[in-house]
């Protein structure tokens, strides 16, 4: 009797929107106590600042001025409070990713369309591991872990890609605090203020030739590490949108 094909283990619900607040704020909260205290204060001082201002420029004419002023001291609170909810959150997430493996990955998935990343392309044994980025600043090899290590590996994949994609630019950051580091929190902002080198239209034939990399590696499977899944919920809000 043939067996039954085992059924696939169910795909976990995509979060809506509030739902994304929500967890963040959650995992927010466990670094920051004071947050909601923080997004409270925000709204208040945006509530009486922004009616005071509407009632100034629309509100002392009739009654519908009352109202605008008072939608529009609602809205003005709203973005106050998300300003600050956005803000302390973004660094309380960094601030429980620093020094997990894996958390380079985490920031990088922060960067815009147009950028192509590729978690772990290379790692040492003792979880030293070299992410990569494809943008317009052409390819940024992204270490994390011990520095003294890392300067083996990165010098390695640096020589492999120049091998490859030659006259493509070949960019080394590491993260960390220390002096010619990155940290992590500035990551994302550090690449994308890079200069540009290459056109949109050669990242393409860049991202082809560097198959014959990826070809050639072993399956190097992403080591371990914590990488708060709230980091989507995020991604809107440093993005700016």
């Amino acid at each position: 009797m043939a067996k039954s094909p085992t059924p696939k283990p169910a795909e976990p619900p995509k979060l809506n929107r509030r739902q994304q607040f929500a967890q963040t704020y959650q995992m927010a909260r466990k670094s920051d106590p004071a947050i909601g205290r923080w997004i409270l204060g925000a709204g208040l001082v945006g509530l009486v600042v922004g009616f005071v201002l509407f009632w100034l420029v629309v509100g002392r004419s009739s009654g519908l001025g009352l109202v605008l002023a008072v939608i529009g001291a609602l809205m003005v609170a709203v973005l106050c409070g998300l300003i600050i909810f956005s803000r302390r959150a973004q660094k309380a997430v960094y601030g429980q990713m620093e020094g997990q493996v894996g958390a380079a990955a985490g920031a990088l998935g922060l960067l815009k369309r147009g950028w192509h990343v590729d978690n772990a392309i290379a790692f040492t044994k003792q979880q030293d591991v070299v992410h990569r980025v494809i943008g317009p600043p052409g390819i940024v090899l992204v270490g994390e872990g011990n520095p003294g290590r890392l300067k083996a590996l990165m010098t390695s994949e640096r020589k492999r890609h120049e091998r490859v994609a030659v006259d493509t630019p070949v960019h080394e950051i590491v993260v960390g605090n220390d002096e010619d580091q990155v940290p992590l929190s500035k990551l994302a902002r550090r690449v994308q203020k890079m200069k540009r080198q290459v056109q949109p239209a050669e990242i393409t034939d860049i991202l082809a030739r560097l198959k014959a990399i990826d070809a050639s590696r072993p399956v190097l499977p992403m080591p371990k590490g914590p990488v708060p899944t709230s980091m989507k919920g995020l991604r809107g809000q440093m993005r700016g949108r």
